[in-house]
């Protein structure tokens, strides 16, 4: 059966529709992401279909039999706590375990046995109810669900009227998640989560029997999400089997048949024209009418459903010092310590990417390093020739109440208007936009207004906080080339794990009570992450086991002690033999403690270092592979020195962790 019917929707908010005959089918079980350009009408069409807008034409249906769910963008004004408002999405089971109970007391009282009987049969059927939708662990429900959205237990109290913006917006994710509908309605429902929390509702999604519709510009959530892909482009819909990742592909294909057939038709209609233009009034004329009316018969094919992004493109003009910015032991705390005893160092060229938990002070590190905020201890500094260029995920840079093309003009330089325009095109801001308030732009022209203005700058390294908050999935990836193609230094906050796998060259990663310097992108941190979990759980495993056999051998040692001889001396030889064993055991066998040449260290950090050190070599050995390299003396020198210290490092890491692995207990 089809849950959703979606049949030529069409929607006008002006002489243009929005929406221009818009058709798909949803079906049981499939998880279907709605992707498109901004402006395209995604959140409309997902309004419309949620029945909070009216459509022009056309129809949107559920199947009568279904439950619904859709991710509202506001919660109402309530003084419940945050644990009760999470609960009330329970209700239809409270409910039911309320009926069972009221038809278990009749059951009881009932005397008339085809009344028992008819209620016997209610009571089992709502017994099976209960027990498919799990109606016996309500608590246990909202608990895993607001911790996996990342609330803390001290947080359950908490009036909802008391929740952040954000917050807010989470408990509404709760809400529906914990409301288990058949097909759920989701709006960017990963805007307001951190990377854990958007890998927990990846997980749940996964695992929930409901099908899902649902908008995002996540490229690994829609990867590991959906199995089916809905394009949104010039008012109407193409359906793709698979994830994004499998879309591209296909689409790529589709673009390449459609580009052929759409060329060939236009070539073959410029002949037919030029042919009637040519012989109108001559010999021919006959034959010019008859192309004329063949060409008005024809049916013209659609141009290519070619989705293109700006360049996005930004130069650095200047070449800085080798060294960028070296922090040494930053430490920033306001009600608490949010980061402390910070060091690292960023060279010319290097990509840093800076990611953790939402509240742990990624911003503040930002302004910190710009000397915007005065850090509670420890130094910056930045290199010689270093020119910041900052990019504010609030978008102050750019003035809301100036025109867009008076809005980017640099503070270091003269740029006449006709540069600014041609600057403005390149992050696709064209026409008559450029003339309108930066405040009358929708947040993702906003956006790449401000990357215009940046780009003005002539920055040589970039602070970029959050730069893909408001940019679509083309535009996402063609900043991601431009990053990687910029020659000078890049320092980002991202939640887009794809753009962040892209772009960076190094991570700082902010975890409870320490922030860790990884060498490489996301997946290289995935895999560290994966390999010192399969670490813990075999070190817990050989502990469990070692402990194991040293209690039965243990057991075994007191069951020889306490077992008598056959003879009938035995206290006499037990006597003799303690005695004997006491006398031929010289003080002297005693073994001294060993003595530790390292510090102390827990197991578990020398191995993600040597995790780290093992990557470095990898990359170093590429390194020394590489022809542009080769080409380059000084910096063969300088990546041979580097490989040899770190194997010098690696080696005394091994060392270091045969100690701590037999001393540490």
């Amino acid at each position: 059966m089809n849950l959703l019917t979606v049949d030529a929707v069409r929607k006008y908010y002006g002489p243009d529709p929005v929406l221009d005959g818009a058709s798909f089918e949803i079906h049981p079980g499939e998880k279907v992401g709605l992707v498109g350009p901004n402006g395209a009408g995604k959140s409309t069409l997902m309004k419309i279909i949620a029945g909070r807008e009216d459509l022009d034409a056309g129809t949107a249906e559920f199947h009568p039999s279904i439950r619904v769910g859709y991710l509202e963008q506001q919660l109402e004004p309530s003084e419940r706590t945050l644990w009760e408002e999470a609960h009330l999405a329970l209700a239809d089971l409270v409910t039911l375990q309320n009926e069972a109970l009221a038809v278990a007391e009749q059951l009881a009282a009932e005397t008339d046995p085809k009344q028992h009987e008819r209620l016997g049969a209610r009571y089992d059927h709502l017994q099976q109810e209960l027990l498919r939708m799990d109606a016996y662990n309500l608590d246990y429900k909202v608990e895993r669900v607001l911790q996996g959205l990342g609330f803390l237990n001290k947080q359950w109290e908490t009036p909802v009227s008391a929740l952040s913006g954000g917050e807010q917006n989470r408990l509404m994710l709760a809400k529906l998640l914990l409301a288990e509908p058949d097909i759920m309605l989701l709006d960017e429902p990963s805007n307001h989560l951190d990377l854990e929390a958007t890998e927990w509702l990846e997980e749940f999604l996964m695992e929930s029997a409901a099908s899902v519709l649902v908008i995002s510009h996540d490229r690994y959530f829609l990867d590991r999400v959906t199995n089916r892909t809905l394009e949104l482009f010039a008012g109407t819909i193409d359906s793709y089997t698979g994830n994004f990742s499998a879309y591209l592909k296909q689409k790529e294909e589709r673009l390449l048949v459609q580009k052929r057939t759409y060329e060939k038709q236009q070539e073959e209609i410029a002949k037919a024209e030029d042919f009637i233009r040519r012989n109108h009034y001559g010999m021919k004329a006959g034959q010019a009418e008859d192309r004329r009316k063949k060409l008005e018969r024809i049916e013209r094919v659609d141009p290519p459903r070619e989705i293109s992004a700006p360049p996005m493109g930004m130069k650095a003009k200047d070449r800085s010092g080798d060294i960028v910015l070296r922090a040494k032991e930053l430490k920033k705390e306001f009600d608490r310590v949010l980061f402390q005893k910070v060091t690292f160092q960023i060279e010319r060229g290097q990509r840093w990417g800076l990611i953790g938990p939402n509240g742990c002070g990624k911003t503040t590190m930002l302004r910190c390093l710009q000397g915007i905020m005065e850090p509670d201890a420890g130094s910056v500094q930045i290199g010689t020739g270093v020119k910041i260029g900052y990019f504010d995920q609030q978008l102050h840079s750019v003035d809301g109440e100036k025109m867009v093309v008076d809005s980017i003009r640099p503070s270091h330089k003269e740029m006449d208007e006709p540069a600014r325009r041609s600057l403005l095109a390149r992050f696709g801001i064209t026409g008559d936009q450029v003339f309108q308030k930066v405040d009358s732009l929708s947040g993702g022209e906003r956006c790449r207004v401000a990357m215009a203005r940046l780009a003005s700058e002539d920055a040589n390294f970039l602070i970029l906080d959050e730069p893909t908050n408001h940019l679509d999935l083309w535009a996402r990836e063609a900043l991601e080339k431009n990053m990687a193609d910029f020659e000078g230094t890049v320092l980002f906050v991202s939640h887009d794990r794809y753009f962040i796998n892209q772009v960076a060259t190094h991570l700082l990663v902010v975890e409870p009570g320490r922030v860790r310097v990884v060498p490489g992108n996301y997946e290289t941190w995935q895999r560290m992450q994966q390999d010192a979990a399969k670490m813990a759980t075999q070190n817990a495993r050989h502990t469990h086991d070692d402990l194991w056999k040293h209690g039965l051998q243990k057991q075994k040692n007191g069951k020889n002690a306490a077992t008598p001889s056959n003879s009938g001396n035995s206290g006499k030889n037990a006597d003799a033999s303690t005695k004997s064993a006491t006398k031929s055991t010289p003080k002297s066998d005693a073994k001294p403690a060993k003595k530790r040449k390292f510090p102390y260290r827990k197991v578990v950090d020398i191995e993600d270092e040597i995790f780290i050190r093992e990557t470095r070599i990898q990359e170093l050995q590429k390194d020394l592979l590489d022809p542009k390299v080769l080409r380059d003396g000084e910096r063969v020198k300088a990546t041979q020195q580097e490989l040899a210290e770190e194997e010098e490092l690696l080696k005394t890491l091994y060392e270091h962790w045969e100690e701590a692995s037999e001393l540490n207990w």
